[in-house]
């Protein structure tokens, strides 16, 4: 069950004036706008954005198509929650339900839309989600248990995530630097190869690290119980 109570830690770079421009957007709604349907236009754009990765491969161009998908998910998945809390029309156990469910789904279609795309390897996209998702249990294991819903990780939320890979998919279209390889494993690494590996390496270092500081802390507060054996 999710702890609707639970302290949100949010010290993303980009918090403050996302949090403006939410709440400017939220305020300026049509009235038939509902908090389901912009989770939903959410997941819509992160399919299509999969979609124009895979067509990249015949058209480099087709990844400002899904740059632009990006965007519209932010607008889905970033102001659903906003649009609750300005009517006051929240439903914390469904809303809490909901989202993070269709979160772990644009999370499999963002990194397979990088796999599917020309800059790197699937199995790099693959590494990468698989610590993107441990971090997600993590967050959510975090919430229940220790009352903190931690919704950034180095000053960086899924925001400046997206952000991030626009960049680099606007570096990649005018940069692609096929030609600088590197034989890894007996395969060539591109550039953008040895930066995926980089990020899910430290994507897994992150969840380590984290976990390991929350045992230590859940240890003091549930110490084990000696057995008094009978």
């Amino acid at each position: 069950m999710g702890n609707e109570n639970a302290e949100r830690i949010q010290t993303s770079i980009l918090n403050r004036l996302e949090k403006k421009a939410l709440v400017y957007l939220a305020k300026h709604q049509p009235v038939w706008m509902t908090s389901d349907i912009l989770t939903y236009f959410g997941v819509a754009a992160a399919v299509f954005y999969a979609i124009f990765c895979w067509m990249a491969q015949y058209n480099v161009y087709y990844l400002w198509a899904a740059s632009f998908c990006l965007v519209l998910n932010w607008y889905g998945d970033s102001l659903d929650g906003t649009l609750a809390r300005v009517r006051e029309t929240q439903r914390p156990k469904y809303g809490f339900f909901i989202d993070h469910s269709l979160d772990a789904l644009t999370t499999c279609l963002f990194c397979i839309g990088l796999g599917l795309a020309p800059l790197m390897y699937l199995s790099i996209a693959l590494f990468i989600m698989g610590g993107y998702l441990c971090m997600s249990i993590y967050t959510y294991l975090s919430t229940i248990v220790m009352g903190k819903f931690r919704l950034t990780y180095a000053s960086l939320g899924p925001t400046e995530m997206r952000l991030i890979i626009i960049a680099v998919f606007i570096l990649y279209m005018y940069f692609p630097m096929n030609d600088c390889t590197v034989e890894i494993f007996g395969h060539p690494w591109t550039v953008y190869d040895c930066l995926g590996a980089l990020v899910a390496a430290g994507l897994f270092l992150i969840y380590i690290g984290s976990l390991a500081k929350d045992l230590s802390a859940l240890a003091k507060i549930d110490p084990p119980k000696k057995f008094n054996e009978k």
